[in-house]
C-alpha cells in the first residue's frame, strides 16, 4: 500500500506557535524525510465558514496568511501539493454520502466538537456544517486515501471518527476506502501546548498566542507577560517548574546548544529548574533566556514569511497547481465511491 499524508488547518487567522510545534514543525519533517509517495496539505476554507460564514471576507484573506505561514516553515510545493478545500467540490458530494454512516448523536459525543461548541458558545445555536465537521474532515482524508495524518492531541478524537466511518462504509459497499493512523508530535507538550496565560489550550478567541508573523518586539511582550508560578514572589522563593508555561515552552523550544548560547552559566535545562525549584532564580531570568530562544527559533520564519509575502501572485500559483492536483486525486475516489454505492447510472 502507498503511503499517503494529508494535513491541513482551518484558516480562521494567522497562525501560532502552538500550530507550529503541533502540525507544522512535523510536517515539514516529514516531507523532507521523504518516506512517501503523496503528500497533501490543505487550507480547510469550507470547514472555516461554517461558523465564520457572516464573514467570507476575512476566511478568504487568512487562506493567504496561513499558505504564507506554511511556505515560510518550510513546506516545500515541489514535494506536497498545497490545494484549496473549496475548489475541490468532490469533497462536498463524499460528505453527503458520509452523512448517512453517522448518528447525530455520535456526533454530539465527539470530544473535539464538544469542546469547540463550548468555546464558541455556540450551546443549541450549532450551525449544521460546524456539527458535521468530523464527516467533512473524514471526506478530505478519504478523498485521498490518506492512511498517515500529523495531528495534535486535540485532533485524535476526530481521526477515530474518520476511522468508524471508513469502516462502515466499507462493511456496507466493499473494501473501497483506506483507513487512516495519527500520527502525533514525539514531545507531549507539542501536541497541545497550553497559551502564554497558562491556559489549558493555545487559542486565537483567547487570546493568549505568540503568532508567527509577530515581531521581535511582539513576542518580547508576550513572553515576559506570561504565567509562571504564582507563589514564586521573591528571587529566593523555591518555585514550581510544574505548571509554569515558561519551563512548558523552553522543554518544547530549547535545543543542545541554547544554554552555550544565551545562558553559559547552566549546562543544560535540568540544572536550570533544579535552581528554580530550590529558589535563587527569578522569573525575569528564565523569561530573558525564553525570549532569545524563542527569537531565534522564529526569527528565520518571520523574515521569510516576509519575503514571500511580497509576490501574492505566486502564492496563488503554488495554490492553484496543487488544487488541480488535488481535484484529479478526489474525482477518481469520488468515482470508486460512487461505483461501490451503485451511483453509477450511465457506465
Amino acid at each position: 500500500m502507498k503511503n499517503i499524508i494529508l494535513t491541513g488547518e482551518r484558516p480562521t487567522g494567522p497562525l501560532h506557535i502552538g500550530h507550529y510545534v503541533g502540525s507544522l514543525k512535523n510536517r515539514v519533517k516529514i516531507q523532507n524525510e521523504g518516506n512517501y509517495d503523496e503528500m497533501y496539505l490543505f487550507a480547510a476554507d469550507a470547514q472555516a465558514l461554517t461558523d465564520n460564514f457572516e464573514d467570507p471576507k476575512k476566511v478568504k484573506d487568512n487562506v493567504f496568511e496561513v499558505a504564507l505561514d506554511n511556505l515560510a516553515c518550510g513546506i516545500d510545493p515541489e514535494k506536497v501539493n498545497y490545494f484549496i478545500q473549496s475548489e475541490v467540490s468532490e469533497l462536498t458530494e463524499l460528505t453527503f454520502y458520509y452523512m448517512n454512516l453517522v448518528t447525530i448523536a455520535r456526533l454530539h459525543r465527539n470530544p473535539t466538537v464538544k469542546e469547540e461548541i463550548k468555546l464558541r458558545g455556540f450551546e443549541e445555536s450549532i450551525p449544521a456544517g460546524f456539527f458535521t465537521y468530523p464527516v467533512s474532515q473524514t471526506a478530505d482524508i478519504t478523498a485521498f486515501k490518506a492512511n498517515i495524518v500529523p495531528v495534535g492531541d486535540d485532533q485524535l478524537p476526530m481521526i477515530e471518527q474518520a476511522r468508524e466511518i471508513v469502516r462502515k462504509f466499507n462493511s456496507i459497499y466493499g473494501e473501497t476506502l483506506v483507513e487512516p493512523e495519527a500520527v502525533l508530535p514525539e514531545n507531549e507538550n507539542e501536541r497541545r501546548l497550553v497559551g502564554i496565560d497558562g491556559n489549558a489550550k493555545m487559542s486565537k478567541s483567547l487570546g493568549n498566542c505568540i503568532y508567527l508573523k509577530d515581531s521581535e518586539e511582539e513576542i518580547r511582550k508576550k513572553v515576559f507577560s506570561m504565567y509562571t508560578d504564582p507563589n514564586h514572589i521573591k528571587i529566593e522563593d523555591p518555585g514550581k517548574v510544574e505548571g509554569n508555561v515558561v519551563f512548558t515552552y523552553l522543554d518544547v523550544f530549547c535545543k543542545e546548544d541554547s544554554f552555550e548560547k544565551f545562558l553559559p552559566e547552566y549546562k543544560n535545562l535540568d540544572e536550570l529548574k533544579a535552581h528554580y525549584m530550590r529558589g535563587g532564580l527569578g522569573d525575569m531570568k528564565i523569561k530573558r533566556f525564553l525570549n532569545d530562544v524563542l527569537q531565534e527559533e522564529l526569527r528565520p520564519i518571520r523574515e521569510r514569511r516576509e519575503l514571500l509575502a511580497k509576490d501574492p501572485q505566486k502564492i496563488y500559483e503554488i495554490l492553484k497547481k496543487g488544487t488541480q492536483k488535488a481535484r484529479e486525486k478526489a474525482r477518481q475516489t469520488l468515482k470508486e465511491v460512487k461505483e461501490a454505492m451503485m451511483l453509477n447510472y450511465f457506465e
